[in-house]
């Protein structure tokens, strides 16, 4: 078993019972939808990177604007298809202005964002930078599964009713 899924697998035993089963599921759909905006990710970093800014000669620079892009156009992917498919029993989520749900959702994952373009620079110093990528994107998931399930798709607390008189 891989460490990513001994630390989930630690995390999830740790809640109750009941809700184990929902939240295994949940991250399965949340990888789901992962993994499609992995492919829009890689598929636009290699294409901006190898020939739509191949005008920028300075490879870092290039690879900064390339970074940019394909994480602006999978971070578009995965709010769309989390709020759709991930999380969409959160009904009170769902009725907010998609631009405002799109911003806290953007805020909850500008740690996970952070850390992809991060380490993607850092690594591809080591490797290639599509490799980094794929590293970056996954120790970054974690970071953005837990930051949008905890502010951009929590649950909202129903108010307190008085008790019947």
């Amino acid at each position: 078993m891989s460490t990513l899924r001994r630390i989930a697998a630690a995390v999830v035993s740790r809640l109750p019972a009941k809700l184990q089963p929902m939240v295994r599921w949940r991250f399965v759909k949340f990888g789901m939808v992962g993994a499609s905006g992995t492919v829009i990710n890689m598929a636009v970093l290699y294409m901006a990177q190898e020939f739509l800014l191949r005008q920028i000669e300075d490879f870092h620079t290039r690879l900064n604007y390339s970074i940019a892009l394909a994480i602006t156009l999978a971070t578009i992917n995965n709010f769309y298809w989390n709020r759709r498919l991930t999380w969409r029993d959160r009904k009170g989520q769902l009725h907010q202005s998609a631009l405002f749900l799109f911003l806290k959702y953007v805020m909850a994952a500008t740690l996970a964002i952070a850390v992809q373009s991060l380490l993607t620079k850092y690594l591809s110093q080591y490797m290639y930078y599509v490799a980094a990528n794929l590293v970056a994107i996954v120790l970054a998931s974690v970071c953005s599964f837990v930051a949008n399930d905890r502010m951009t798709f929590r649950r909202r607390k129903h108010p307190e009713r008085p008790p019947p008189q």
